[in-house]
């Protein structure tokens, strides 16, 4: 087979993206335009994200997997345990369970990656917790920005997730909002922040040099995953436990 042809083939692969949150399981198929969703919440262990995940794709064919993982991924393997799931992520053999090639980044990265449109680019997702990630240049770092100290003994996350929305009220989180995007940007002296999740919509009005993200953009980033090369991702790669053992 010549390498083009073998390049069409890679391309025309059939995409499974799987984004993990808080309080949802979402899945899209390449070619599908409507993403189906199942419950997530703080007991979920990886086999029954598996299990949801078959269910939801019963009817859907596809070749390799994209997952969005909320938590430190590194070399394409979950390394820390999620903080807002059930337990047994780390050693779990992903692509052994589904029976198919899995690349496994962090979720935030997954969706920064989807809304990426070049040069230097923070992304906050605000949802459960408060998902990070920059993109310079095409080289993708998610951080853990989320859980760095920022006022009165609490962190970025207890501000700006789920927990500080409900504990501060919704001007308060979005004075905090815009507070810590100004810090980031200077900080990383990035050229625009896309601000993403569930909570995105609550805002207002948007931080300076932010624009606001969609949901939606994870599913692009899966899919980008597998079907653009020029991705330099030093936490990321492609799951191959399963195949090899």
């Amino acid at each position: 087979m010549r390498r083009g042809d073998a390049e069409r083939r890679r391309v025309a692969r059939r995409i499974l993206a799987v984004d993990i949150g808080g309080t949802h399981i979402k899945a899209l198929v390449s070619g599908a335009r409507t993403p189906r969703k199942a419950d997530s919440g703080p007991e979920l262990t990886p086999r029954q994200m598996v299990r949801s995940v078959k269910e939801l794709a019963e009817d859907w064919r596809y070749e390799v997997i994209s997952i969005g993982y909320p938590g430190v991924v590194w070399h394409g393997r979950p390394i820390a345990e999620p903080r807002n799931l059930g337990g047994g992520w780390v050693k779990f053999d992903f692509a052994r369970a589904f029976g198919r090639p899995v690349r496994i980044l962090n979720d935030a990265a997954m969706q920064a990656i989807g809304s990426y449109a070049g040069g230097r680019m923070l992304f906050l997702g605000l949802g459960t917790g408060l998902g990070t990630a920059l993109i310079l240049d095409r080289v993708v770092e998610a951080t853990e920005l989320a859980h760095l100290p920022y006022k009165k003994g609490r962190t970025y996350e207890d501000y700006l997730g789920k927990r500080g929305l409900r504990r501060h009220g919704r001007r308060k989180w979005e004075r905090a909002v815009h507070d810590v995007t100004e810090r980031l940007t200077a900080a990383f002296q990035v050229e625009y922040v896309v601000i993403g999740g569930g909570n995105a919509r609550k805002l207002r009005k948007l931080p300076e040099g932010a624009r606001l993200g969609d949901n939606a953009d994870a599913f692009e980033g899966a899919f980008r995953l597998w079907r653009e090369g020029g991705w330099a991702q030093p936490s990321a790669g492609e799951s191959s436990r399963g195949r090899d053992r």
